[in-house]
């Protein structure tokens, strides 16, 4: 995490639970701890291993285009004799409510409340596949809100209406909101530079929710020699950042913390991003690089003239691999970013240039129980240029920040009973945050949960330590359809 991920200077690199749309369909799922699948050279590299929800017996399926078994095989949606079109029609309605454990005098004790109503249209055809999916959102938390379908506010969230159709036989071309993941860390994020929805993912919604949709185009190019993906938003896309609206920060502009009642409103960039990754499974082991150009995805900088908050420009390159290690599975990722607007880290209201990197590995300790660890760093290039920028009273970030993650997964009672718990904690922050979790799926279409989001840390500066008012107690109910 660079920063914070709130309005001002708030990127928060935490990578999701969540699934991405494969080559033409459904992604291989990668069975937690075990050896990875047999695939293909030219197959896309498989899911990190705390990144699969469990789907034994049945139980609710995973929103569309977040993978699941609603997703046609490659041979139905490329077969050129087929001249039947298929269409279904699935969703679910759920209800969520949550509270703060300790008070926060900027926000509500009520931390969520809502009910949610998804409907999932899929179409299959001779050769195009297309989905709309879109929330139907009572939210009693922030109250009078005006439908933004950029930044997920209002009754209506679009989280998908897209099409895709294959052009030959080695490329296919998706047009409309979608949701893209790349990467291989487990809600920990580098070379994942899609939109992110941090106030879902800190209030207790459902994990899926962190992934934000993009409104993009997307191009993969399969062939023998390495596997090719552009994703092209014509328009940018930012991450549903943290604004103050639902959760306080700490602002540095004002020394303190803020929240509804001086809500962020930044000045968005009018032009779009790109994204690419090329990747390769050899002998077993998936190669990827990546590159990105656009901007910070939640706003990092500030314009003294106007006085509002913006998005700096941002480049970044990196590269990720991951394999079978030690009876487990091991991946590592890096990547540079290269913040455009402070070439040298003079300016003391935009992120410096920073290197990132990421080492984990997942393992089966024992039948239905998994482990996993991370270890995370960033480094702020220029530092020497930073600490002599700041301003007085502005607090100064350590030139390295170290992370360290563990997920335990248990499965109990036929595998209907998920007990896990994840935990985040920097030692050069001195803060951390918890993230225990029980789920019991009470039928093949019930899925009741409950959970904790707790914050400590020694200081309010740190990105954790900033949010521990923020700490809150929720349940849920859903069923799918």
């Amino acid at each position: 995490m660079v920063c914070l991920p709130t309005g001002v200077w708030a990127e928060p690199l935490l990578q999701t639970d969540l699934e991405e749309e494969p080559r033409r369909q459904l992604e291989p799922a990668l069975p937690s701890g075990l050896t990875l699948p047999d695939t293909k050279s030219n197959a896309e590299p498989s899911l990190p291993g705390g990144l699969v929800t469990p789907t034994s017996g049945g139980g609710p399926r995973l929103p569309s285009g977040i993978g699941g078994d609603q997703f046609i095989s490659d041979s139905t949606a490329n077969d050129e004799t087929t001249n039947t079109s298929l269409s279904s029609l699935q969703g679910f309605i759920e209800a969520r409510g949550g509270r703060r454990i300790n008070n926060d005098p900027l926000q509500r004790d009520t931390s969520l409340a809502e009910g949610r109503l998804q409907l999932a249209l899929d179409f299959t055809g001779e050769k195009i596949t297309a989905r709309f999916t879109s929330d139907l959102l009572l939210d009693d938390v922030v109250e009078n809100d005006s439908i933004s379908l950029d930044r997920g506010q209002g009754e209506i969230d679009v989280r998908e209406a897209w099409l895709q159709r294959p052009v030959g036989q080695r490329l296919d071309i998706k047009l409309g909101r979608q949701i893209l993941t790349w990467g291989t860390g487990d809600l920990v994020f580098i070379n994942d530079l899609f939109p992110k929805d941090w106030n879902s993912f800190f209030i207790g919604r459902d994990t899926e929710y962190l992934k934000a949709p993009s409104d993009a185009i997307k191009f993969s190019l399969y062939l023998d020699a390495v596997n090719i993906d552009v994703a092209w938003t014509p328009r940018f896309d930012s991450d549903r950042f943290i604004d103050g609206r639902r959760i306080s920060f700490f602002n540095r502009l004002v020394g303190g913390l803020t929240g509804r009642d001086a809500p962020v409103e930044p000045d968005f960039p009018s032009d779009g991003e790109q994204a690419l990754r090329l990747y390769k499974t050899i002998n077993g082991i998936e190669i990827a690089a990546y590159g990105y150009q656009g901007y910070w995805k939640s706003p990092n900088g500030f314009n003294p003239e106007t006085g509002n908050t913006i998005f700096p420009r941002l480049d970044v390159w990196g590269a990720s691999v991951r394999g079978n290690f030690a009876k487990g599975i091991a991946n590592a990722e890096v990547g540079y970013y290269k913040s455009g607007d402070d070439g040298d880290g003079s300016n003391p209201f935009i992120n410096n240039t920073e290197f990132r990197a990421l080492l984990a590995f997942e393992k089966e300790l024992a039948p239905n129980l998994t482990g996993a660890f991370q270890y995370y760093i960033e480094r702020i290039s220029d530092y020497e240029n930073y600490r002599n920028a700041l301003i007085e009273g502005q607090p100064q970030r350590d030139r390295i920040r170290h992370l360290l993650t563990t997920r335990i997964t248990r499965l109990t009672h036929n595998q209907n009973m998920t007990w896990s718990l994840f935990l985040y904690y920097s030692p050069s922050d001195e803060d951390g945050y918890a993230r225990p979790k029980l789920s019991w799926k009470a039928s093949d279409a019930m899925l009741i949960e409950g959970g904790f989001n707790l914050f400590r840390g020694a200081k309010q500066v740190t990105f954790f330590g900033q949010f521990e008012d923020v700490s809150n107690v929720y349940a849920g109910i859903r069923y799918s359809f």
